[in-house]
């Protein structure tokens, strides 16, 4: 810790020491929740996909995507933004400019949040019909834009508490936001569903159930939203008199005018725009592209279906391990953020190590166990359905989780590093390379949803690439290379063959079923071993994760430490 003289400096330090400091264990209760809202979501999402078919799920699928991209643009990046703003000023102790800038970010959400809410309403069936070529899902489109508005406010908030290095409101919120979300979309999907086959009789037509459907589900996004929002300001009430006293207690330091924080805050907020939006339209671009090609090619018929596959099913089983980088990305900004105000060089070079490391060790054996598990994992969760399709998807697929999450981390170490504008560089041409890559795979060589697969997984390598390059530039950085990755791939290689030789054993004995749900804690276990016994995972490291103490406890008297 530096020695200083200067007393606001000085608190500042004091009041962080007493907070949460360790960003992995706090980012791993971020990504327990992660995980968990992902497993909410994903067992709704089956039941949802029965209700309103994969038609139903394509037209679902779009509109979320094109609320995705106007949400990233509007609010999406204020969590990041705040929490990187109010982290930096807590470290120098100054509350009262911690205070004005969740005013001034309020403000600014309820600009960007109602924007965000007149381009979605208003210019829905734009979107469906002459972007998307998905003109009813326009329903689902005019369903999702209140919930804009809402998130805006949301983002404010997480951004707050995340910036005091606690991810625990977050975590909660979210938890909250799925189960509510489940809830109410399986609820409305199926009434409104049942309302949409009596239109098909009274206009002769045969969409607006599906149309209807995907509508309900949308709905169930924006009770989740509210839920959560509701919340927080529950939160903030009773977080009130503990800011006020903490104002009181601050002695000197500058006030910042409203004018320099929001100065600041466009500042923070305009790169991580850019660069979630450049990053993030990959799927707007991949559903436009294929639907585009799709029907010049004369195969328009395929669309809604082939994108609720890829976009409703397979994402969802990539989308799981993925949480666990994005919630480490959440975790790491205000925490890189703080190391780097206060200069600490060695700090901030571990911080970035421990992410990537933490990053891989799980992303690697995910991968692994996609793979080899794909055909009864796809079994077990969409039972009765022909799942030919995302099986080979998740195969073929299964990469992108190891690419996905390091290029989640390394955006988020870029941004921490007050790199702002190297993730908006890389992701755009990385986009630009996608883009022609895409087009060839559709047009040129008729690959179908298949090509928007392979051009996804080289989109992601490609940011990896570029990313790597920059932080080893800009911070003299040299990322390790056989605990973060070869040890991994090694356990996670010998848990393959395990995970699938007790599914094999198993499955014919004791039903397919039964054989998946053995052979998974099967292969953790094994996976969990060889990473203590090849030296992935120290004992200090371990201790730091939530429950780690207990798990090095039982390790050392198994001689695996």
């Amino acid at each position: 810790m530096e020695r200083t003289t200067r007393k606001p400096r000085s608190r500042g330090r004091e009041t962080a020491a007493r907070e949460p400091s360790n960003f992995i264990v706090q980012g791993s209760i971020l990504a327990l929740a992660g995980i968990l809202v992902r497993l909410i979501g994903m067992f709704y999402r089956i039941p949802l996909a029965n209700f309103i078919g994969d038609e139903g799920n394509g037209y679902y699928s779009a509109a979320y995507n094109i609320y995705a991209i106007l949400l990233i643009l509007s609010s999406y990046s204020l969590p990041v933004a705040v929490s990187k703003m109010v982290s930096a000023r807590l470290a120098k102790g100054q509350y009262r400019n911690m205070v004005r800038i969740l005013r001034a970010s309020l403000f600014y959400a309820t600009a960007a949040g109602a924007a965000g809410f007149a381009v979605l309403w208003f210019g829905a069936d734009f979107f469906a019909g002459q972007v998307i070529r998905m003109p009813l899902s326009a329903y689902a489109l005019r369903v999702l834009a209140p919930t804009i508005w809402i998130m805006a406010y949301l983002g404010v908030l997480r951004g707050f508490f995340q910036g005091h290095s606690t991810m625990v409101p977050t975590a909660a919120s979210q938890i909250f936001e799925q189960v509510v979300n489940a809830v109410v979309s399986l609820l409305a999907a199926k009434s409104l569903f049942d309302l949409g086959t009596v239109s098909n009789l009274v206009y002769g037509a045969e969409g607006y159930s599906y149309a209807f459907g995907a509508a309900g589900g949308a709905l169930g996004t924006g009770a989740g939203a509210l839920t959560a929002l509701l919340l927080f300001l529950f939160l903030m009430l009773k977080y009130r008199p503990s800011l006020r006293r903490q104002i009181r207690r601050e002695k000197g330091g500058a006030v910042e005018s409203y004018g320099t924080i929001t100065g600041i805050l466009f500042f923070t907020v305009v790169p991580i725009v850019v660069s979630s939006g450049v990053y993030n339209s990959v799927s707007v671009v991949d559903n436009i592209l294929f639907g585009q090609v799709k029907t010049v090619l004369g195969e328009g018929q395929e669309i809604a279906a082939h994108w609720g596959v890829y976009s409703g099913k397979y994402h969802l089983l990539f989308n799981i391990p993925v949480a666990v980088a994005n919630s480490l990305s959440s975790s790491l900004i205000p925490s890189l953020s703080r190391a780097v105000a206060e200069r600490d060089r060695r700090q901030v070079l571990g911080k970035i190590a421990s992410a990537v490391r933490f990053s891989m060790i799980i992303a690697i054996p995910s991968a692994v166990g996609l793979t080899v598990l794909a055909a009864p994992i796809c079994g077990l969760l969409f039972p009765g359905s022909d799942n030919a399709m995302l099986i080979r998807m998740t195969i073929l697929g299964s990469s992108a989780v190891v690419v996905y999450s390091l290029s989640t981390v390394t955006n988020a170490v870029l941004q921490g590093i007050n790199r702002m504008r190297v993730p908006i560089r890389n992701a755009a041409v990385s986009l630009v390379f996608h883009t022609v890559i895409l087009y060839v795979m559709l047009r040129v060589f008729r690959m179908g949803i298949y090509g928007v697969l392979y051009a996804n997984i080289l989109f992601a390598l490609m940011v990896c690439v570029l990313n790597a390059r920059a932080i080893a530039r800009y911070k003299r950085y040299r990322q390790e290379i056989r605990r973060t990755f070869l040890v991994p791939l090694v356990a996670s290689a010998v848990m393959g063959a395990a995970a699938y030789g007790v599914y094999r054993l198993t499955a014919g004995a004791l039903g397919s079923a039964a054989g998946t749900l053995l052979a998974i804690p099967a292969a953790a276990a094994v996976y969990f071993v060889l990473l203590l016994k090849l030296g992935g995972v120290s004992a200090g490291e371990l201790k730091q994760m939530p429950g780690g103490a207990r798990l090095a406890r039982a390790a050392a008297r198994l001689h695996l430490l």
